[in-house]
């Protein structure tokens, strides 16, 4: 087995940024899958602190952040908080590439197939935060 490329991408993490949650997801090392990791409470862990301490446990080469355009494709206010996020983690890991994906309808999607999977409405909510950065990460992964 090879080791990674510096120029690999692979880990990823991804960041589904919100005012009261942070879902987060990761790829696998070959940049293949991308799955649920955890689900960060604003209001009780500190968001930066815990992706720096992801990041360094799971070795990840790359940060993506989901960015909520509107239908338009404009900027608003919640793109502008995501991007201030998204300028926050690269203050606190300056090594790592910071990539911003459009996420639109990411959480609709997510929702969607935990429906399909058959997950109840009350244990959608406990996960769907995580599965939406799986969408990012889907999203700018090309699938």
């Amino acid at each position: 087995m090879s080791s990674p490329r510096s120029s690999d991408p692979h880990p990823a993490l991804g960041v589904d940024y919100g005012e009261a949650r942070i879902g987060i997801a990761a790829t696998d090392a070959c940049g293949i899958l991308a799955h649920p990791v955890e689900t960060i409470d604003r209001a009780k862990t500190d968001p930066v602190a815990r992706i720096a301490a992801l990041v360094a446990a799971r070795g990840i080469r790359t940060l993506v952040v989901g960015l909520p355009l509107r239908m338009d494709g404009s900027e608003g206010t919640a793109a502008a908080k995501a991007r201030a996020f998204g300028a926050r983690l690269q203050h606190a890991l300056p090594q790592l590439p910071l990539v911003f994906i459009d996420e639109t309808l990411s959480t609709v999607s997510a929702d969607e197939k935990l429906r399909e999977a058959g997950v109840r409405a009350k244990d959608r909510r406990q996960s769907i935060d995580q599965v939406a950065a799986v969408e990012i990460l889907n999203t700018w992964m090309g699938g």
